[in-house]
C-alpha cells in the first residue's frame, strides 16, 4: 500500500485530517471515498493505518486503526554535501538521492558551481526542494523524508561533521581511495558524509581544506561523471555496501 505524508499537526488521535494538496490528490486522482484505507506517515519515523471516514471540498477526515514504528537503523545514515549545480540538475540529485536513502541534504556553495543563490528567494528555492523531497520519499515509500539544510559553505559543512567516522570528498582525476574499497564504520550512531563537486570540480583549495579537516579524497574511478552522476554512482555503491555491514551486524 503506498504510504502518503501528512503535517503532523493534522495527527489528532484518534483522527487525521487531510488538507491541501494531498486532499486534492486523493480526492480527485486516486478517488478516495468513505470506507477506503491509507496508510499515513508523519515523515518522521511513524506510520498510521486509516480508515476515510468523511470525504468534502475541504478535508478527508480519517480514523487511526493502527500505529507502526520505524525498525530501528542498523547502517550509519548518510549526509550528502552536495555543491550547488544547475537548477534542474539539482532538483535532480535531491530527488534521487532521497530515492537512495539519504538522511541529510547539504546544498554548499563552491567556487565553480555556476549558480549562486538569490538570497531572496531562498525560501521558495527551499520550499521547492522539500516538495521534491517528500515526493520522492513518499514514491519510494520510505519512513522519513530528509532534511535540506540552507545552503552553506564548505568550510562550515567540515566544522559541523568534524567528528562524523567517515568523510569523504569525491574529487576527479585524484589517487584517492576507491569509494568501493573504503573501510565503513560499524558505528551506524554517526552519519557518513560525502561531498560531491560542481559542474567544474572541487577547486584545489576547497580539496586542501577538506582534507585538512579530516575529509578523504575519494574516487569512483578513472572516468570523469557529471556532478548529477557522480552523486547518484556514490550514493548507490554506499547504500549497497551498507547494507553488507548491516547483515554483518545482524549476524553478530
Amino acid at each position: 500500500m503506498s504510504t502518503f505524508f501528512v503535517d503532523p499537526d493534522a495527527i489528532t488521535p484518534p483522527t487525521i485530517r487531510i488538507i491541501g494538496d494531498l486532499l486534492h490528490h486523493l480526492r480527485d486522482s486516486l478517488r478516495v471515498h468513505p470506507g477506503d484505507s491509507l496508510l499515513l506517515s508523519d515523515g518522521h519515523g511513524t506510520r498510521y493505518r486509516v480508515e476515510v471516514t468523511h470525504v468534502t471540498s475541504q478535508a478527508i477526515d480519517s480514523r487511526i486503526n493502527d500505529r507502526q514504528t520505524e525498525p530501528a537503523r542498523k547502517t550509519s545514515p548518510i549526509v550528502l554535501g552536495q555543491a550547488l549545480i544547475k537548477g534542474d540538475k539539482m532538483d535532480w540529485v535531491i530527488q534521487k538521492a532521497t530515492e537512495l536513502g539519504v538522511a541529510t541534504i547539504v546544498p554548499t556553495h563552491s567556487t565553480h558551481s555556476v549558480i549562486k543563490p538569490n538570497p531572496e528567494r531562498l525560501e521558495h528555492q527551499r520550499s521547492r526542494w522539500e516538495r521534491i523531497a517528500r515526493d520522492a520519499a513518499q514514491q519510494s515509500e520510505r519512513w522519513t523524508i530528509p532534511t535540506i539544510v540552507d545552503p552553506i559553505d564548505l568550510a562550515e559543512v567540515c566544522r559541523q561533521y568534524a567528528s562524523a567516522p567517515l568523510k569523504g570528498m569525491l574529487v576527479e582525476r585524484s589517487r584517492g581511495s576507491s569509494l568501493g574499497a573504503t573501510p565503513l564504520p560499524l558505528d551506524h550512531l554517526r552519519p557518513i558524509v560525502l561531498l560531491v563537486g560542481p559542474e567544474g570540480g572541487w577547486a584545489s583549495d576547497e580539496q586542501r581544506l577538506a582534507q585538512e579537516q579530516g575529509f578523504l579524497p575519494l574516487t569512483l574511478g578513472p572516468r570523469i561523471l557529471r556532478a548529477e552522476t557522480a552523486a547518484i554512482a556514490a550514493l548507490s555503491i554506499l547504500q549497497s555496501r551498507l547494507d553488507e555491514i548491516a547483515l554483518v551486524v545482524r549476524e553478530t
